[in-house]
């Protein structure tokens, strides 16, 4: 092959040799494909020296793991090409999560760069990008908890308290995901950032499914595993149950909850507040929102705040490092906590909160939290709970549509009083709601009401909204002109959507089906909506819908697992509230 400078010489006369105009062409042409050629050769080989090759036990360790999984072929090529040695359901898992953590970095960043070069962002946009931020941070929070959790698997707590954990934690994770796009989804602008996001926030949600489905089939089989080992022997039998029952406690409350903290929400004693809030300048505060900007971070303690009666119009968070915080009223309809922030207006439903608890073990009596958009101004949240471990006694939950967000984890709400029209108690929480006082309001004349959205949106997430022994009706002014609308138990805001009312009074302010569908037949095989031992003129289950999803409850057994000692269950936080409650039927 003759070299590149002879080539140049020739090209040089070419106006005086056509032919030779042709033959150089050639020969550049071979020359340039013999370069291209020693250049993708060098490439593959470089690609190929960096693909890690998995030992057979390895292969089929991973092979079997990821069998359990909605995404296989996702699981076995994202944790093959990490060439890790993989011995057990434990290891896939480690190596998945720690892809997952590195996934949401990268979407992290994707986030702070559209807020830093997008121009020409609404409002709204960038209020629903810092909510994705936010949301995505915890989400690291709860992927680093998990990582510890795991890696102490299967010792320092018992294997129901491992599983209720890592569980609640993916699953928490999953929602955030959905949350972020969620905040994108108000109009026609709003989806070409959402279409900017799309494919980062997905892929994140699918590696924790994954790992959601592999943390399942690996408890459960150790949990199987365990109850089947030594029957014979009664030492090991007593030890089994303290393991697979250390969720239940005599008086019926979640054992997560302490006997301190059960005492502070019952009122059973005195309470020493750490500081007071009083509007009147009487208090260390003024406002509810500085008083929780003084708390300690990360406290291992409970810190009380005690709300003096009076109404606060202000927006509160009790962010995740604000950990162990008790609001403490004068009672509800004295201690008053209102706003009016909605979607109408150009806030995300996430941002729209008159007060948001993240922080976990968040604690709250004799209050009022209150959203005064009304009905006209849509998505306009009064409380939204992210909390784990959080619980609430004796307080009011009052706006219109979507009034009480129960966003994420495990909440406790025990004789309380929630009104509101569209969808007023929604999220994907393990929500339990008890003793409660739920009422249907007056809504626009366009408009149905839906008391529950559930949005369990992964088969494998232990979510959901429990409602046990409340009174489920209508306020005064819908009670008047209940014929002119239509009221709904729920509907299925996503696919996997579960909601259980049982042992609880219901007018007929409901509509005698029921249940309404989210759109045509959405989620209507895939959902999980349950009635066990309902009463009242509006508890007949004869008219009910028909869907594959619906079924009425006629075994106990079956209804026992949705009751507070087993469906949120874990170890001493509901018991130390102080409110009072039953963990079973």
């Amino acid at each position: 092959m003759a070299p590149i400078k002879d080539l140049i010489s020739k090209f040089s006369d070419f106006k005086n040799n056509k032919k030779l105009i042709i033959s150089s062409a050639v020969l550049a042409l071979v020359l340039f494909s013999a370069v291209v050629g020693i250049a993708v050769t060098k490439s593959n080989q470089t690609k190929n020296q960096k693909i890690p090759t998995l030992t057979p036990t390895s292969h089929a360790v991973l092979k079997s793991v990821c069998s359990s999984t909605l995404y296989p072929e996702l699981c076995f090529s994202a944790v093959a090409a990490t060439g890790k040695k993989l011995t057990s359901d434990k290891d896939v898992i480690e190596a998945s999560l720690n892809l997952t953590t590195n996934a949401v970095k990268h979407n992290y960043f994707a986030v702070k760069k559209l807020i830093t070069k997008r121009k020409g962002l609404t409002a709204r946009e960038v209020t629903a990008l810092h909510d994705c931020l936010e949301i995505i941070d915890e989400t690291l929070d709860e992927l680093h908890v998990a990582l510890e959790d795991l890696d102490q698997y299967p010792k320092g707590k018992s294997l129901r308290k491992h599983a209720d954990d890592l569980k609640t934690l993916i699953s928490s994770a999953i929602t955030n995901q959905g949350t972020c796009l969620d905040g994108f989804s108000y109009d026609k602008a709003d989806r070409k950032l959402r279409k900017a996001l799309l494919k980062g926030q997905v892929h994140v949600e699918h590696m924790c499914s994954n790992a959601l489905a592999m943390i399942k089939n690996m408890t459960e089989t150790d949990i199987a595993k365990f109850e089947l080992k030594d029957k014979s022997s009664s030492t090991k039998n007593r030890k089994l149950k303290e393991e697979l029952t250390d969720d239940l406690d005599g008086e019926g409350w979640p054992n997560w909850l302490s006997i301190g903290d059960r005492r502070l929400l019952q009122g059973s004693t005195g309470v020493n507040a750490d500081a007071t809030v009083a509007a009147d300048g009487s208090g260390d505060f003024t406002t509810v929102a500085a008083a929780v900007a003084a708390a300690p971070e990360k406290s291992n303690k409970r810190y009380v705040i005690h709300i003096k009666a009076g109404v606060y119009r202000e927006n509160v968070e009790v962010s995740k490092k604000k950990k162990n915080i008790m609001f403490l009223g004068d009672g509800r309809g004295k201690t008053i906590i209102t706003g009016k922030r909605n979607v109408v207006d150009g806030s995300t439903t996430f941002h729209s909160a008159t007060v948001a608890a993240v922080g976990e073990r968040f604690l709250a009596r004799d209050i009022t939290f209150q959203n005064t958009a009304g009905p006209s101004k849509h998505q306009a949240v009064a409380l939204r709970v992210g909390s784990d471990f959080s619980a609430f006694y004796n307080c009011d939950m009052l706006a219109y549509q979507d009034t009480l967000y129960v966003h994420s984890n495990r909440q406790f709400f025990v004789k309380c009083h929630i009104a509101g029209t569209v969808d007023f108690i929604f999220g994907n929480a393990a929500a339990v709601l008890q003793d409660c006082v739920i009422n249907a309001r007056r809504p626009n004349s366009n408009q149905k009401n839906m008391v529950t959205a559930q949005g369990r949106s992964d088969p494998n997430q232990n979510t959901g909204i429990v409602i046990q022994n409340c009174k489920i009706g209508a306020t005064s002014d819908l009670m008047a002109v209940k014929g002119s609308f239509s009221t709904y138990l729920g509907r299925p805001w996503k696919q996997y959507s579960r909601t259980v009312i049982m042992q609880s009074d219901i007018s007929d302010v409901i509509r005698p089906e029921g249940w309404l569908e989210w759109s045509g037949d959405f989620a209507l095989d895939t959902l999980t909506y349950r009635e066990y031992l309902n009463r009242g003129a509006g508890s007949g289950t004869a008219n009910r819908v028909k869907w594959k999803g619906y079924q009425v409850i006629t075994n106990v057994t079956e209804a026992q697992q949705y009751t507070a000692g087993q469906f949120i269950g874990g170890e001493g936080w509901l018991g130390s509230t102080g409110f009072p409650f039953s963990l079973s039927l």
